[in-house]
């Protein structure tokens, strides 16, 4: 059906009219004879559903019942809507709060503060929400990274007894003030500079307050190995859930290692530790031009960095550093692997890669000059890139694994804007399009509880990423013949297809196709 824009207010009046009336009164919206998928995994069902207020009051043969709205959900899909786990959006919800790219793909609840860095402090950034909130419901990690700054900024060192104590503090803080748990992106200054132990000391902490650790690990090539058994040591010592993030295998010389990173996973769950995992649907990973840097070389400042790489005995370790990152990790063996995408000082350099570069210059496309170039590149600031270094198979593997849930590791863009990695846009459609439909690589309902019920119950989240009575009504209808993410490397602002309306909240956030503009989402604490 289409909805039109009075239409649109009175569902707006309805959900404040309902939401006041108690249970059993005037549904404010049933969604008719669609195939409901609980999120659980089990098979569809044909029945409607009623929304009351913000809750999901009934399911089952609702034809004689009242509601303010009826919307015909024939022949599509009516699911929880999904839960991103991994989501960049920290500062893009408060820049841009209608968040389209997440409600198209069928998203209502985001979880920001990954990889170890996170907004701070929490409880003010929860209260901004609070007052003027999103189009999706938000909630966030503490960030070991953002913590480890606030105390030691970014030196390399182990931190003093009294400095450990001040960081394990304000981790205490950050969880009370509504943090779902630790992050980590041990791969990243100051992150990388954290032993262990220092970890573990601050995970204990979030496990006091039943948090999770989630992390992007130390090494996700070479050192892919030591970086799982780390992973798992820490929930272990940690005593808590822990969780290897947008799982991957990087670099040629370990393509098909997924195959022992999951068996240290079983292993691991055999024994008790409650391990879990999240990964994206591409075989190209997204972070900043540094990555290719050795850690020791971005301790301080950028200021600090250019000094170092103007030494011309620094500039030559830092070099051989990046070469082999260039070779054996994310730039799988070719320049050609690593393309900008967004360059703020240069945005001609949006879309191409090494090789194009160093070609525009006149120069050979080998590692050699493409260490050099990213040097270079890096002195006058540096991009945020797009690395080509993994394989399909391993992608397909990790997602099928029974605790590996779905999550986009990307933010909500400014539309237009550099060439952002497709998973902004496409995530979930391309799951359910791709992988589930079109390749079997996993059942409708099993690619739907990756996405909505396993992140909720990872999370705590008991009354979302479910559809039952009583459950909050985050609720979305998917034609499931045509979801599609047109979006790819080369044109990547294409909004997914195929999601017809979302509910968050029990309001109208998406319908047919469109955002409505209506914020109910909500700042989430754990």
């Amino acid at each position: 059906m289409k909805v039109n824009g009075i239409l649109l207010l009175l569902l707006a009046l309805a959900w404040r009219g309902a939401a006041s009336q108690p249970s059993g009164q005037i549904f404010t919206v049933i969604l008719e004879g669609g195939q409901v998928y609980d999120g659980l995994g089990n098979p569809p069902v044909r029945a409607d559903v009623g929304l009351l207020g913000d809750r999901i009051a009934a399911i089952g043969d609702l034809s004689g019942r009242r509601a303010a709205t009826r919307i015909d959900a024939a022949g599509l899909a009516v699911v929880p809507g999904f839960i991103d786990i991994h989501s960049h959006g920290d500062r893009d919800i408060f820049l841009r709060p209608d968040a389209g790219n997440y409600l198209r793909q069928g998203v209502t609840t985001i979880i920001a503060g990954p990889d170890g860095s996170s907004l701070h402090p929490i409880g003010e950034a929860l209260g901004r929400l609070d007052a003027r909130p999103g189009a999706v419901n938000f909630g966030t990690m503490i960030g070991h990274g953002t913590v480890r700054g606030e105390v030691l900024g970014n030196e390399n060192r182990a931190p003093t007894a009294s400095e450990l104590e001040r960081m394990k503090q304000l981790v205490d803080i950050g969880m009370r003030e509504g943090a779902f748990g630790l992050s980590s992106g041990l791969k990243y200054v100051p992150g990388a500079y954290a032993t262990t132990e220092e970890v573990i000391e601050l995970a204990r902490v979030a496990g006091r307050y039943g948090g999770i650790y989630i992390s992007h690990m130390r090494d996700e090539g070479l050192g892919l190995m030591e970086s799982v058994h780390e992973t798992i040591r820490i929930g272990e010592e940690g005593r808590l859930p822990t969780q290897l993030t947008h799982h991957k295998v990087i670099g040629k010389a370990m393509w098909g290692s997924s195959i022992e990173t999951l068996r240290l996973v079983d292993e691991a769950r055999t024994r008790g530790i409650d391990v879990s995992m999240d990964l994206y649907p591409y075989t190209a990973s997204s972070t900043g031009l540094t990555v290719l840097f050795p850690s020791w070389s971005l301790e301080g400042t950028q200021g600090d960095l250019v000094g170092r790489l103007r030494d011309p005995e620094q500039r030559a370790r830092i070099r051989e550093a990046i070469l082999f990152s260039l070779r054996e990790d994310r730039g799988g063996g070719d320049p050609a692997n690593v393309a900008v995408a967004y360059c703020p000082w240069d945005t001609t350099l949006n879309g191409k890669n090494l090789s194009d570069i160093l070609r525009e210059r006149g120069q050979d496309a080998t590692l050699e000059n493409a260490a050099e170039l990213a040097m270079d590149l890096q002195e006058k600031g540096g991009f945020s890139g797009i690395f080509y270094a993994m394989q399909e198979e391993d992608v397909r593997r990790i997602m099928q694994h029974p605790m590996t849930m779905i999550a986009s590791d990307g933010g909500i863009p400014a539309p237009g804007v550099g060439k952002p990695h497709p998973r902004n846009y496409g995530t979930f459609a391309r799951v359910l399009g791709t992988y589930a439909r079109d390749e079997n690589v996993l059942s409708i309902p099993e690619a739907l509880r990756k996405m909505s019920s396993l992140p909720a119950w990872r999370l705590g989240l008991a009354d979302r990423g479910v559809l039952r009575p009583g459950a909050m009504a985050d609720v979305a209808v998917i034609n499931l013949d045509t979801v599609a993410d047109p979006a790819t490397f080369q044109d990547p602002h294409r909004y997914s297809q195929g999601v017809v309306h979302v509910f968050v909240n029990g309001q109208a956030a998406l319908i047919d196709g469109e955002p409505t503009g209506i914020r109910a989402g909500r700042a989430l604490r754990h």
